[in-house]
């Protein structure tokens, strides 16, 4: 049994952290400062105690605080751990951005859930909803040694299994390869392009589409074109369908749109999250 210190416990992730690990046999060490989430642990039964009295004692500290938080929570609380303590940063944002304190006698694991995915037949009917995962949906994980012992990794995959459970596989990435997928890939890159889609739907709506058929027509849609363009059918796109994508994509995108893959571009993004200049340190 280790113990483990939830810094934040309260927040929307800590409550959902705090669920998980409540049955892992693991000591729980909350600590939670807000009264909102004091009073939602205190709906679960848990009491707060000093952030000093947990770092003391903890193993493992969970920091589940949003990440403009993180640099200045992890520097008042990074030299009051124990040794050998490991600090599990759940977003790539502030070590990416240099924002953990130098110690070298304690382990920084960078890890994130890769959320429920899409044309998994493992998710039961009754999980479908679970859209973020961490409740009854399985999932991956993605983790990452940013520093420590090599044998720390499997200690910090058992963990975050737990922490996002149902975990059906975690992936080893670097933390510059986890920058990548977030905020690059799934926020920068995929989430603009869907709010894109949504606003197309308004569109249409304004000129005259009924919005519920609207709506229900781009979700269908949306789920033949992922599952074509993902190599999930056993067919391509039609024609039709392969013309309209050629007319309309230099409409659509910029010919350097993948500069927002580019670690500048990704610097400034990370720079937006964490509230601080970011000026990359080394290449990968």
């Amino acid at each position: 049994m280790s113990q483990i210190a939830i810094i934040g416990a309260g927040g929307k992730m800590g409550c959902r952290i705090m669920d998980n690990l409540a049955t892992s046999g693991h000591e729980l060490l909350p600590v939670e400062v807000g009264q909102a989430g004091i009073a939602r642990l205190a709906d679960r039964g848990w009491t707060p105690i000093p952030s000093g009295d947990a770092l003391a004692a903890a193993d493992a500290v969970v920091l589940a605080v949003p990440d403009d938080r993180i640099g200045d929570v992890a520097s008042d609380l990074v030299p009051l751990a124990r040794p050998g303590a490991m600090f599990v940063v759940l977003d790539a944002a502030a070590p990416h951005a240099g924002l953990m304190p130098e110690r070298a006698d304690v382990t920084y694991i960078v890890a994130h859930p890769c959320h429920p995915a899409l044309f998994d037949d493992s998710i039961p009917p009754d999980a479908s909803r679970d859209f973020f995962g961490g409740v009854s949906a399985p999932q991956a994980v993605v983790c990452a040694l940013m520093q420590g012992p090599e044998s720390d990794y499997e200690r910090a995959a058992a963990l975050v299994s737990v922490l996002f459970a149902p975990v059906k596989f975690v992936h080893r990435v670097t933390v510059e390869q986890l920058t990548l997928l977030e905020p690059a890939l799934s926020e920068t890159t995929a989430a603009t392009c869907v709010a894109m889609i949504h606003e197309a739907m308004e569109e249409v709506i304004r000129k005259g589409v009924p919005a519920d058929a609207a709506r229900a027509f781009i979700l269908g849609h949306l789920r033949i074109v992922l599952a074509i363009t993902f190599g999930e059918t056993g067919y391509g796109y039609s024609d039709g369908a392969l013309k309209a994508i050629a007319r309309a994509k230099p409409q659509i995108f910029r010919d350097d749109w993948k500069t927002v893959l580019d670690w500048d571009r990704i610097d400034e993004s990370v720079s937006d999250i964490v509230g601080l200049p970011v000026s990359r340190r080394s290449a990968p």
